[in-house]
C-alpha cells in the first residue's frame, strides 16, 4: 500500500506549489501538514514524495520562464562554438548557474544521512522559520535595492547559489527565503532577486526530484499519489510563480517575515503541547 493517499497527494502538492518559491520554507510548510495530517515526517517514502512532487513546481518554472530559458541555453549553446560570443551577458549566466549548483549537490550527498535523520525534526523547522525572519528583515532592510538582473555576477551567482545550502540543511529556513535574502544583501532589487532565485532553484531542485525518484517508488510512496501530487504542484506553483513577481515589485518582504514568525511560534506551541510529534 502506498504510505500517502490520492487525497493526501493533492493536499501535499498544492501545499508544495504555493510555498516552493515563496520565501516561507516549503520543505517545513510540507512537514508541518505531513504532520497534522498523520503522516510519520521521517518516513523514507515521505521524505522521498516531498522531493519529487518539487518536479512538479519546477516544471512550473521551466513553462512560466521558458522564453528566457531558451534564450540562456542558446547563448550558452552559441558561446561554446564561438569565442566572440562568451562575452554575452547569458553566455556568462548559463554557466554561473551550473557552478552555483556544485555546492549544494555535494553537501547534499555529504549530508544525506543528517538531513533524512535528525535535521528532519519539526523542531529544527519551527526554528528556521524564525531565525529565517530575521534574516530575511535585516536583507530586505538593509539591501539598497539598486542592482537589476543584468548587473548579477559569477560572485552573486556562487554566493546565492551556496545558501541554499541552509535551507537543505535547516528546513524551514527556506531556498527562496536563503537566496532572496543574500541577493538582497547584495543590493539587487526585489524582482531581481526573486528572478535569480528561481533560476538557481531550476537544477537544485530538478535534480533532487529525479534523485529522490527511485527511492520514492521504491519505499511505497506509490505512483499515482505521486503523479498526482506532481501535477497539482505544477499548476499551483504557476500561479504562485505569476503573483509572487507582481508582489516583490510593488512590497516588501515584510508580510513574508510576519507569516513565518507567526507559523513558528504556533509551531513551537503545537510541538510543546504535544498536538504534532517532532
Amino acid at each position: 500500500m502506498s504510505a500517502i493517499s490520492i487525497g493526501q497527494a493533492i493536499v501535499l502538492g498544492a501545499v508544495e506549489g504555493v510555498t516552493e518559491f515563496l520565501p516561507v520554507s516549503s520543505t517545513g510548510h510540507l512537514k508541518i501538514v505531513e504532520g497534522l495530517m498523520g503522516i510519520p515526517v521521517d518516513d523514507d517514502a515521505v521524505i522521498g514524495f516531498s522531493a519529487v512532487i518539487q518536479v512538479g513546481a519546477i516544471a512550473a518554472v521551466l513553462v512560466y520562464f521558458s522564453k528566457d530559458i531558451a534564450r540562456i541555453v542558446s547563448a550558452w549553446a552559441r558561446g561554446l562554438r564561438d569565442r566572440e560570443e562568451r562575452y554575452h551577458h547569458d553566455y556568462k549566466f548559463a554557466w554561473w548557474v551550473i557552478f552555483a549548483t556544485i555546492p549544494i549537490v555535494l553537501v547534499g550527498l555529504a549530508a544525506k544521512p543528517l538531513i533524512k535523520g535528525p535535521l528532519a525534526s519539526l523542531w529544527v523547522v519551527a526554528g528556521s522559520l524564525i531565525v529565517g525572519s530575521g534574516v530575511m528583515w535585516w536583507a530586505d532592510r538593509t539591501g539598497r535595492h539598486k542592482r537589476g538582473e543584468d548587473d548579477t555576477s559569477f560572485k552573486d551567482a556562487m554566493l546565492v547559489g551556496g545558501s541554499q545550502i541552509l535551507a537543505l540543511l535547516f528546513p524551514g529556513f527556506s531556498r527562496s527565503g536563503a537566496t532572496m535574502s543574500t541577493a538582497l544583501m547584495l543590493d539587487l532589487d526585489r524582482v531581481a532577486a526573486t528572478r535569480l532565485s528561481f533560476f538557481l532553484g531550476i537544477p537544485a531542485l530538478t535534480g533532487a526530484g529525479l534523485y529522490e525518484l527511485k527511492d520514492a517508488l521504491g519505499t511505497g510512496a506509490g505512483a499515482a499519489p505521486l503523479a498526482v501530487g506532481t501535477l497539482v504542484s505544477f499548476v499551483v506553483a504557476y500561479a504562485s510563480i505569476a503573483w509572487l513577481l507582481k508582489f516583490v515589485a510593488k512590497h516588501t518582504f515584510n508580510a513574508f517575515v510576519i507569516y513565518r514568525i507567526v507559523v513558528g511560534v504556533l509551531l513551537f506551541g503545537l510541538l510543546g503541547t504535544g498536538v504534532l510529534h517532532s
